[in-house]
C-alpha cells in the first residue's frame, strides 16, 4: 500500500455544516492524489445551504485561526476553493495548490465585506 502524504489535522475545527452534507475538513490523505484549490466562481445556487456553508466554514476559519496564516492540512479543497481567490487567500510565493502543506490567510477586508455575518461571536445556521 502506498504512504500517504502528511497531512495536518486541525483538532478542534468543525468537520463540515450538520443536517447538509457539506463538509468542512477531510478524514485522511488522499492516496490518488491531492485536490487542487482553485478559483472556483460562486454561482448563485438553488440549495441555500450551499451558501449557509460558506459563511459557516468561514466563521470556523477566522475563530480557529483569525488573522494569522495557517496550513491547509485536513481542509476540504472544495470548500475553500468556493472562498479561494476573494475570501480566502494564499499566504506564501510560491504557492502550491495542491500540497496539504500550502499556507493560506483571511483576506479580512474582503471577507467581512462579503460574510459579515461570519465574524459574530456566535453563528445561528
Amino acid at each position: 500500500m502506498a504512504k500517504l502524504p502528511e497531512m495536518t489535522k486541525h483538532r478542534g475545527f468543525p468537520s463540515g455544516l450538520p443536517k447538509t452534507g457539506w463538509q468542512f475538513t477531510i478524514r485522511r490523505a488522499n492516496p490518488k492524489g491531492i485536490a487542487k484549490i482553485v478559483e472556483r466562481p460562486r454561482h448563485v445556487s438553488r440549495d441555500e445551504t450551499e451558501a449557509q456553508a460558506d459563511v459557516a466554514f468561514l466563521h470556523s476559519l477566522w475563530h480557529h485561526f483569525g488573522a494569522e496564516p495557517f496550513e491547509r492540512g485536513n481542509l476540504d479543497a472544495g470548500r475553500l476553493s468556493r472562498l479561494f481567490g476573494r475570501e480566502v487567500v494564499a499566504a506564501e510565493k510560491p504557492f502550491d495548490p495542491a500540497s496539504y502543506q500550502a499556507m493560506l490567510k483571511i483576506n479580512e477586508d474582503v471577507a467581512r465585506k462579503n460574510f459579515p455575518e461570519a465574524f459574530e461571536d456566535v453563528l445561528e445556521v
